[in-house]
């Protein structure tokens, strides 16, 4: 009697576990944003954060640069605190496992403002940092050669 008591509770304790096993739901990608053929600033910060997103490889924190089209009123001004900003920013260093991360619907501006911030940077001072650029393939090689001294790893994704 002492077996069949201990039997039944054993089987009262255990058959809640297995009722609730369950298999994992099953979660569909979000499919990728496209690149928007205009200006549109917020269709670019929507498909900068997916970009960014998909390509942040266990990156610690993402901080990310965003030009506006050069139709934007006061572009010249943007492009000009961004830079500045951009390089106070690699200026005081970028630590290890972080991502920047850089876009634009003014491409080449936004490889002029990549190359001027990364003027300065002592080499191999950036090992472990990734540089994303989203952007135009003829701005890419310019980017990547400005980078490549602080050790960086780069990244392009074609704004296409």
């Amino acid at each position: 009697m002492k077996i069949l008591s201990r039997l039944m509770l054993i089987a009262c304790l255990v058959l809640p576990f297995a009722a609730c096993k369950k298999e994992a739901p099953v979660v569909a990608e979000k499919p990728a944003v496209s690149a928007p053929k205009n200006e549109d600033t917020a269709a670019w910060h929507e498909y900068m954060a997916d970009v960014v997103q998909r390509n942040q490889d266990g990156s610690a924190s993402q901080f990310g640069y965003f030009l506006p089209g050069e139709s934007t009123p006061d572009f010249q001004g943007e492009y000009d605190r961004l830079a500045e900003k951009a390089k106070e920013d690699v200026g005081r260093g970028i630590v290890a496992g972080n991502m920047l991360a850089y876009g634009s619907p003014a491409s080449a501006k936004m490889a002029d403002l990549i190359v001027g911030a990364f003027k300065d940077v002592p080499p191999g001072s950036m090992k472990g940092v990734k540089v994303l650029f989203i952007g135009k393939a003829e701005d890419s090689d310019r980017v990547k050669a400005a980078v490549a001294p602080a050790g960086v790893d780069y990244k392009f994704v074609e704004a296409k």
